[in-house]
């Protein structure tokens, strides 16, 4: 019977991450077309540098108020209210929340908006010139806006979530996606705009990503009250789980400010191509990793409140085993094709050599793919069980790593080196965050499944190598054929082959070695696709 709940729980959890990845994917869509047209417009030069640099305290200052740290201190307390059918005490800390993070978050972003000469010149960006500098200091204080606006958002979010409820807050940032992408292709075409445009549309997508969830709220009775409750002790329990969170989000952003800080001393254009390198990489990783995060969070929550030991391994596990046997291929795949992928945002002032300089940064960024994600699953575990603290410890040790060899491998005290170097050192900075986790884990809940794990790690990497010589023999056959750096076409066509070729490779073998994860994952997603094709053919007839 246990086995049998077990496996319930993991096919409702594959379809719900099904559903989260596709609107994630859709996001990502959006966000690649952005990609596009700004490598085309800035390349990776001084314009493109001052706004990554100009971003990185208004997403630090969000981070630490209102992003990941207080949705999990959050949800687990709200869930609470609702599952004694206290809805009331529900909304009320949902409002006492909502005003003070609000309040706080306006005056913090006043600080900042003041002070943001000095923060560019001594903290974000020391290494740019004066004008540089400048068109920093101009885009930081227009993004200040969008931390307000997503003060109140990011809330929203974790409000719907503890309903369950998760294609809206999946929706939200397509919505701030399609708010940037205006600017990329409108405002950043009027000439007393330029970059500044870019970050115009984020506010217009800020304000998208809030609007979008409005409904939800509406259908499930949100109540608003118009005070602090800085009387009321739910609210303080909410603030004393969340600290350790945001020390632990600070310190993993301040990680890249301190990237930043040193890519800026590298020369030109090695700030925007560490960004250009992240963000490919958060591709997969937001697929897979986040929505797997998102949909099992509520699960633990519930899992830990009920005492249920085996419940949680068996939940924790199986969202682990999702994880690697889609990130580990994918990671080999970035790595593989990830210069022609690369190649495919050349033109304009992004050329060959921006290029070269992005997939160094990518190829390293690849293998932190697999931590990246499974740290989504491994630290929601922690923050179940109403436990922030002890992921605050593994991310300093991280960070500690990162640190050290961020300086020893972009060359900052050797004096060889290059940008490349600090990826590699993230990766290896959150690779000894999960372990660390990991085994912290297994102690607490007396196990981790760790010997399933082992084998679907072992299965999944010998079937992404057997698919990695499948696509470095197609590799060579292409350019044998001369058929390699022909142009835009060829190359989607290029990276089209070896991508469904190596995925079908990688199916292959895993049939072969009886991987139960891919075989369950195969079957959600025909179920769903049957589903589909059953409600058009009603609506047909």
């Amino acid at each position: 019977m246990a086995n049998e709940t077990s496996a319930n729980r993991n096919r409702h959890i594959a379809r719900s991450t099904v559903i989260v990845m596709v609107a994630f994917a859709a996001a990502k869509a959006i966000s690649l077309l952005q990609t596009f047209i700004v490598a085309q417009v800035f390349g990776v030069g001084r314009e493109w540098d001052t706004f990554v640099a100009a971003n990185s305290i208004p997403e630090l200052i969000f981070t630490l108020i209102a992003g990941g740290a207080l949705a999990h201190a959050f949800i687990p307390i709200f869930s609470g209210f609702l599952a004694h059918d206290d809805r009331d005490g529900a909304w009320r800390t949902a409002s006492h929340v909502v005003n003070t993070v609000f309040t706080f978050t306006l005056v913090v972003s006043a600080i900042i908006f003041v002070a943001a000469p000095w923060v560019v010149a001594n903290v974000v960006a020391p290494g740019f010139d004066e004008a540089g500098r400048q068109q920093t200091v101009e885009l930081m204080r227009i993004l200040l806006v969008t931390t307000l606006i997503f003060s109140v958002s990011g809330i929203c979010m974790g409000i719907l979530q503890s309903y369950n409820h998760f294609l809206l807050p999946a929706l939200a940032p397509i919505m701030f996606d399609l708010g940037i992408l205006f600017g990329v292709v409108f405002l950043i075409n009027i000439p007393s705009l330029g970059v500044r445009g870019i970050a115009l549309g984020a506010v217009l997508g800020a304000a998208l990503h809030f609007a979008i969830q409005v409904p939800g709220l509406i259908r499930y009775g949100a109540r608003w009250q118009p005070q602090l409750g800085l009387n009321d002790p739910t609210l303080w329990r909410v603030v004393r789980l969340m600290l350790p969170r945001v020390a632990g989000l600070g310190v993993f952003s301040l990680n890249f400010v301190v990237m930043n800080n040193i890519a800026s001393r590298l020369g030109e254009g090695s700030v925007s191509a560490l960004s250009w390198g992240w963000r490919l990489m958060q591709i997969p990783e937001t697929l897979i990793g986040t929505a797997m995060g998102t949909v099992i969070f509520p699960t633990l929550a519930v899992l830990s409140e009920l005492g249920d030991e085996a419940g949680k391994r068996d939940a924790m596990s199986g969202a682990l085993r999702f994880i690697l046997i889609t990130t580990i291929p994918s990671a080999v795949g970035l790595i593989l094709i990830g210069r022609p992928l690369v190649s495919l945002l050349e033109g304009g002032a992004f050329d060959a050599t921006a290029s070269d300089l992005v997939y160094s940064t990518l190829r390293f960024f690849a293998l932190g793919l697999i931590v990246h994600s499974a740290l989504e699953v491994v630290a929601r575990s922690f923050y179940a069980d109403k436990d922030t603290l002890t992921p605050l410890w593994a991310a300093l040790g991280g960070a500690a790593i990162n640190l050290v060899l961020s300086l020893l491998l972009s060359g900052i005290i050797t004096g060889s080196g290059s940008v490349s170097g600090l990826a590699l050192a993230n990766s290896c900075g959150v690779a000894f965050e999960v372990l660390v986790l990991l085994w912290m884990l297994r102690k607490r809940w007396h196990g981790a499944n760790e010997t399933v794990l082992g084998r679907t790690v072992v299965k999944a990497v010998a079937a992404s190598l057997v698919m990695g010589l499948a696509v470095v023999v197609i590799d060579a056959v292409w350019t044998g054929l001369g058929l390699a750096e022909q142009g835009r076409l060829v190359t989607i066509a290029q990276l089209g082959v070896e991508t469904i070729a190596g995925v079908l490779v990688f199916l292959a073998v895993a049939a072969a070695l009886r991987m139960d994860e891919v075989r369950t994952l195969i079957a959600v997603i025909l179920r769903r696709r049957t589903r589909a094709l059953s409600a058009l053919s009603e609506v047909a007839q």
